[in-house]
């Protein structure tokens, strides 16, 4: 289990100095993942020029509607492993006694869902679709995937793409820098449901209120994600793969979601809340990491020439990354201070939606768009901001803490 989350739930065990002084993040994974990330590049990367065919063949099996892949196999079993254990550890009774504390709860879903995608999707326009637009190729372009359904002809115009036929396969040919903005909009409508819990710890936030906002979470993006991720998605005159949005959600947050709901119930009526904590869930936190390493692996083998060729691709797309991750916590922060919240209430209400659920993000743009996709590169590019913003972040929260005191 990480440590964030054990202590999540020992916390209520602990004396004040107790909690104050064990508040640090030991995990190997946790503390260098943007080191973990970077090794991923760059042996992605080596093994895209070893075996260039290979994340090809692996990305080939998948399940097939009207002769169109849609689901890379080996990529979905990854992508389950990485979500289901951010599942199975949520106590959804929790939920029910949400209403006691409304403010920080109705905070975080307005900050996530009404503001949140809308100030990402104009953010990262204005970045990759202008002022970055030249340093990227105004001329490059991306071939993503077909919206499955979508039957048009070679040559056809579909929003900002133009049918072609690549190896056989009819695909879309998008610019380039739509295809890095398609990925940032799929993180701007995905917020964090599991590193959350750890940015909450460390900031000596209310342990229990962030499992709540991260169960309320989960469950919103059962009915938003699609319709938000649709709708942006077309605004931004990209693919609008509705099926293939509804499919995504059901594959990669309804299906986790109740596998680990019912699970988590068996398993602690037959084995013991304890064993559940301290051992079931210690053997999925190493199963998730590797899912998500290979994953990472596997996308940077795809994406090794464009880096390559354009070294400073993941700095256009990381810098407005960075700045909504900020400005989305400042706005979550300040409003938290208007609204006379507990530092306890505010420091997680903020953090939950400044940083992002990149699980569903890439698994989205990987089934949406493609494994070799710009738009699958943005969102991993996601994963290697998360750790160093949400820990500045986490010290801003510590030294401010005082604001709310007062």
């Amino acid at each position: 289990m990480r440590l964030g989350e054990k202590a999540i739930l020992q916390g209520s065990h602990m004396s004040s100095a107790e909690q104050t002084q064990s508040r640090t993040m030991t995990s190997l994974f946790e503390r260098y993942l943007t080191l973990w990330v970077g090794l991923c590049i760059i042996g992605g990367i080596l093994l895209g020029r070893v075996a260039p065919d290979l994340a090809t063949q692996l990305d080939s099996m998948a399940i097939t509607v009207n002769g169109a892949p849609v689901v890379s196999l080996p990529i979905a079993v990854c992508l389950f492993f990485m979500m289901y254990p951010i599942m199975v550890k949520i106590d959804f009774a929790r939920v029910v006694k949400a209403g006691r504390n409304t403010k920080p709860v109705l905070l975080t879903l307005i900050i996530n869902w009404a503001i949140k995608p809308f100030t990402m999707y104009g953010v990262a326009l204005l970045f990759l679709g202008i002022l970055f637009r030249g340093f990227i190729g105004a001329e490059a372009a991306d071939l993503v995937k077909m919206p499955f359904g979508l039957d048009l002809p070679v040559g056809a115009v579909h929003g900002a793409g133009t049918v072609v036929l690549h190896e056989g396969v009819k695909m879309l040919e998008v610019p380039l820098w739509r295809s890095y903005f398609a990925g940032c909009i799929l993180l701007g409508i995905a917020p964090c449901t599991a590193m959350v819990l750890v940015w909450g710890y460390l900031a000596r936030g209310n342990d229990v209120l962030t499992l709540v906002m991260v169960a309320l979470n989960s469950l919103t993006m059962l009915v938003l994600y699609g319709v938000l991720g649709g709708f942006l998605l077309g605004v931004g005159r990209l693919p609008i793969p509705w099926q293939a949005l509804l499919l995504s959600v059901a594959i990669y947050v309804a299906l986790p979601l109740v596998a680990g709901f019912f699970s988590r119930a068996w398993l602690i009526k037959a084995k013991g809340e304890q064993w559940f904590q301290e051992s079931f869930l210690g053997i999925l936190t190493s199963v998730t990491i590797t899912a998500l390493l290979v994953t990472l692996v596997l996308l940077f083998s795809f994406k090794g020439e464009v880096i390559l060729a354009n070294p400073l691709t993941i700095v256009w797309i990381s810098v407005p990354l960075f700045i909504q991750t900020v400005l989305i916590f400042t706005l979550g922060y300040g409003a938290a201070r208007l609204l006379r919240l507990r530092y306890e209430d505010a420091a997680p209400a903020a953090m939950i939606g400044a940083s992002n659920h990149f699980e569903v993000a890439i698994a989205t743009a990987v089934m949406l768009f493609g494994l070799s996709s710009g738009a699958a590169l943005a969102t991993v590019v996601g994963v290697l901001i998360e750790v160093p913003v949400m820990l500045m972040l986490v010290r801003i929260c510590l030294r401010t803490r005082q604001w709310f005191d007062e």
